[in-house]
């Protein structure tokens, strides 16, 4: 057998017990992979101990992953590489047409409690939806906006009261790649998506303080124009729980404040319009098991800096704030099972009169005051 295979070909050496080993880094492989797969990047891989069998390498595209399996037959292992890597994977699994119809039994049945109850408790709890309104649900292509998309099909055939929706996707500069499989995902999971385009990843690309919070702030901004010129009055995002809580340690660790990320906001710069978060209390592990048991395929991210980091970066230097807090959640968790409920809660049981000094539209109060 040649060393490179194709995406049919490793479903039957994985069927007959052969190990599949995703070389990306320890991100890429956590937003998503081929099922039964584990992860060793490729920095590691010529160290690692490898089970002695049949051994199907994958990397993003294909080409780091080959020189891999190269590697490991000079040191005698039967090993292979799938051609097309990841993103070829994923072309192959949406060839499925079955797939949108498993996706919305899984919601329905499988995944009721632990996601869509969630999804409609935040609604009602933080009154998201409104009757008559116009939503703008934006979709970035990975597995959280994704959901939501398939969450508000869903909340529109209950038809409790009328309001609209309209699927929203920016191109601010995707590979073709990271293109078509949106557009294949959408289709495939019979998202009928609105697509216009933007130049943000070129207007962001060489800037070297904060670029990912520059390119959110415009994207957001993009998204707001457009869906204003649809007729919407709202923009939903797919932050979910596990954002809301990690957005509370960052600001207190690393930006010396307490605040959250609110269920929704008016917005500053476009009069009328209003931000909602529909998942603000879905756990993040919930969305990967929806992922996973569908065997869904997202991209990661589809911006230029991820793109450089998943396939050159072995060093962690790419790790990110946000990753550094949910690796320090995680470690809490262990000790104490309760540790994110309470990190949220901490933001909803404030008491003001233990507090030093708070802000209020901008004007500074402290306990003095009134002391």
């Amino acid at each position: 057998m040649d060393i490179e295979i194709t995406a049919s070909e490793l479903l039957e050496l994985r069927d007959n017990g052969c190990a599949v080993i995703d070389i990306r880094d320890a991100t890429a492989f956590d937003y998503g992979h081929i099922g039964g797969a584990v992860n060793v990047p490729l920095s590691g891989i010529t160290a690692a101990e490898l089970p002695p069998k049949k051994l199907v390498l994958y990397c993003r595209s294909g080409e780091e992953s080959k020189k891999a399996a190269e590697e490991l037959r000079g040191r005698g292992y039967e090993a292979f590489s799938l051609s097309g890597g990841y993103i070829g994977w994923i072309h192959s699994r949406l060839a499925d047409s079955s797939l949108n119809g498993q996706v919305e039994l899984s919601l329905r049945k499988k995944f009721k409690k632990s996601i869509w109850c969630r999804f409609t408790k935040a609604i009602n709890e933080y009154e998201l939806v409104q009757p008559n309104d116009r939503i703008a649900v934006c979709i970035s292509g990975g597995k959280d906006s994704m959901l939501m998309a398939k969450l508000f099909q869903e909340l529109k055939r209950h038809d409790k009261f009328p309001f609209e929706v309209v699927f929203l996707v920016m191109d601010p500069g995707y590979s073709p790649d990271n293109r078509r499989i949106i557009e294949k995902n959408a289709e495939a999971m019979s998202i009928p998506v609105s697509i216009f385009e933007s130049s943000i990843f070129d207007s962001v690309f060489n800037i070297e303080k904060n670029p990912c919070y520059i390119c959110a702030r415009m994207r957001r901004g993009y998204l707001y124009s457009k869906a204003k010129e649809l007729g919407c009055n709202k923009i939903a995002l797919g932050h979910h729980f596990d954002d809301v809580i990690e957005t509370i340690l960052m600001g207190m660790l690393y930006g010396g404040q307490v605040q959250t990320m609110m269920p929704k906001l008016r917005s500053t710069n476009f009069e009328g319009m209003e931000l909602i978060r529909p998942l603000y209390l879905v756990r993040e592990s919930d969305i990967k098991h929806w992922r996973d048991y569908n065997d869904l395929c997202f991209i990661q991210c589809a911006c230029r800096f991820t793109e450089s980091c998943a396939e050159c970066s072995d060093n962690g230097q790419s790790e990110s704030k946000r990753l550094e807090i949910k690796n320090l959640i995680a470690e809490l968790k262990k000790n104490n099972p309760q540790v994110e409920k309470n990190i949220f809660r901490s933001v909803e049981n404030v008491n003001l009169s233990t507090i030093i000094a708070y802000k209020e539209n901008g004007e500074v109060h402290r306990f003095l005051d009134s002391y």
